[in-house]
């Protein structure tokens, strides 16, 4: 999965608010991990405001959820 699909991806999840939503987001995230490493996805955080939205802190390790 590329950057750009992954924020997409993201960004509809964030049109929705409840926890199933941002268990896919961390599903997302994980992806991006695997493939694109650490600094992506505290950067998908950063910029896409996880932190305030879902609780998602940069430098969470999300490869358990694989």
């Amino acid at each position: 999965m590329n950057l750009d699909r992954a924020r997409e991806l993201i960004q509809v999840q964030l049109q929705f608010k409840s926890g199933y939503n941002r268990n896919s987001v961390r599903m997302v995230l994980a992806e991006v991990q695997k493939i694109h490493g650490q600094a992506a996805v505290d950067q998908l955080i950063r910029e896409l405001d996880l932190e305030n939205r879902f609780d998602l802190r940069p430098g969470t390790d999300f490869s358990s959820l694989r």
